[in-house]
């Protein structure tokens, strides 16, 4: 049986729809090029976006993404031992999915401002209803397409101030009026509806080739602090019309989550809410078998999740820089990668960015403490300016090259894109890291987020 407050979802569309802008120029011009003005989105999917109150400043807090069949879905996590009740929820929702071998999930349902994390029993309770309200609005979505019902679970996803509880009745309100729709204003209203100390919303969407057929993605994540890599790093979704089975999927975003949302990282806090989804649901008809075809759909999904997840390092709180780290000459993928965070997480590293001080001492030096074992005759270093004008050769052979050229060294680090190369010299594997600076107002937005 429903309880009352889910009784109430038996349309999808109608009633009190609280409507907001979605234009960029609400947003810092600094960031305006990196919000899109169109889309190109996954077949059968619809997206929306509302207020439902779970904010009291009347910002944007609810979004859903639907499918219009039910779909095959896999999920990475938070490892964080406080794992809040909506990550509880979902595991059990796409583990019970996985292990009866069915699709199940047909709608995600987000919402910001609070992120039922640390609410012991109730919590999981709430994330429950939430869930259910979901899979009510799916129902309720059918009838009014007149399509034939097609049972489905929904995911929930919650973000913001820890150790409060969910205002769920506002949320369940806030479902049953939801508009969605597959125009690219629903998603950019989805995309608004996840932010909170975001300075612009994140979507991202993609039409790829694959075995010579054409699929499409499109990504929200949402994010710009409490970020660091493990098992996932935020909050995001993934869509995709390919067919992929299960097991293909799973492997996949292992894959592609490796490379992308778990080689970001911020502030090194790691939060209680982390998830990374992604949902197929096959509209596009092309099947992603083996061989050629899943190479082809696990090499575009990593290059469209690494894409995404450098959205929130350059929404990253009080950034002004965006840093690849990029390491190569490894023995293996893990030590390159070991190398590239250690670099990515030093505060020292960060600080100089932002100071615009050319102390590449405190890179190597991350080098050097990695836990990598190294040839330090070997390892070459390098800082190449995002203009693709000639990069700054600093270390070759575990040299320094002295003097340092400051004046070029001033010109490259004035710009906001950069890439710092460090060549291990030992082997043919290599990795990235996306990070930003570390700055005054990193400091000033985290000592009072929750007024």
């Amino acid at each position: 049986m429903l309880s009352s407050n889910l009784r109430q979802l038996q349309r999808v569309g109608r009633g009190a729809f609280n409507m907001f802008s979605t234009d960029a120029k609400q947003f810092p011009e600094a960031k305006r090029r990196f919000i899109p003005t169109q889309g190109t989105y996954p077949q059968g999917f619809f997206a929306g976006g509302s207020h439902c109150g779970v904010k009291k400043n009347g910002q944007a807090d609810l979004a859903i993404l639907v499918s219009d069949r039910p779909t095959t879905t896999s999920a990475v996590f938070t490892t964080n031992q406080f794992c809040a009740a909506p990550v509880q929820y979902d595991r059990s929702v796409i583990n019970g999915a996985r292990e009866a071998h069915e699709q199940r999930v047909r709608a995600i349902v987000v919402n910001s401002g609070c992120a039922n994390a640390v609410t012991g029993q109730q919590g999981l309770v709430d994330a429950r209803e939430m869930g259910d309200a979901g899979a009510a609005f799916v129902q309720a979505f059918d009838k009014e397409r007149n399509a034939q019902h097609k049972e489905g679970e929904a995911l929930v996803m919650s973000t913001g101030v820890i150790g409060q509880r969910l205002p769920i009745s506002k949320i369940v309100d806030g479902v049953s009026s939801m508009k969605v729709d597959a125009t690219h204003d629903a998603w950019m209203r989805a995309a608004v509806a996840h932010m909170t100390t975001d300075t612009f919303p994140k979507l991202m969407s993609r039409e790829v080739d694959i075995a010579g057929q054409r699929v499409r993605l499109a990504g929200i994540t949402k994010g710009a602090g409490m970020i660091h890599p493990n098992m996932a790093t935020l909050l995001g979704t993934v869509c995709t019309d390919a067919c992929v089975s299960q097991a293909q999927l799973d492997k996949a975003l292992a894959h592609a989550v490796a490379r992308s949302f778990n080689a970001i990282s911020i502030d090194g806090d790691m939060s209680t809410n982390d998830t990374i989804a992604v949902v197929a649901n096959g509209a596009s008809g092309v099947r992603v078998g083996e061989g050629a075809a899943y190479e082809q759909f696990t090499s575009a999904l990593t290059e469209f999740m690494a894409d995404l997840a450098s959205l929130v390092v350059r929404d990253g709180e009080g950034a002004t820089k965006f840093l690849t780290i990029e390491v190569t000459g490894a023995r293996t993928f893990g030590d390159a990668k070991q190398v590239a965070s250690t670099i990515a997480t030093s505060s020292l590293v960060k600080t100089a960015f932002y100071g615009q001080d050319a102390n590449w001492g405190r890179i190597l030096c991350a080098v050097g403490y990695a836990g990598v074992a190294l040839d330090t005759t070997k390892v070459n270093m390098a800082i190449y300016p995002g203009d693709e004008s000639e990069p700054l050769v600093l270390v070759k052979g575990g040299e320094p090259l002295l003097p340092v050229d400051e004046a070029r060294a001033s010109e490259i680090l004035k710009q906001e894109d950069m890439r710092v190369r460090v060549e291990l010299g030992l082997g043919s594997e290599e990795a990235r890291m996306y990070t930003c600076d570390l700055s005054h107002d990193y400091v000033s937005i985290n000592a009072d987020y929750r007024s």
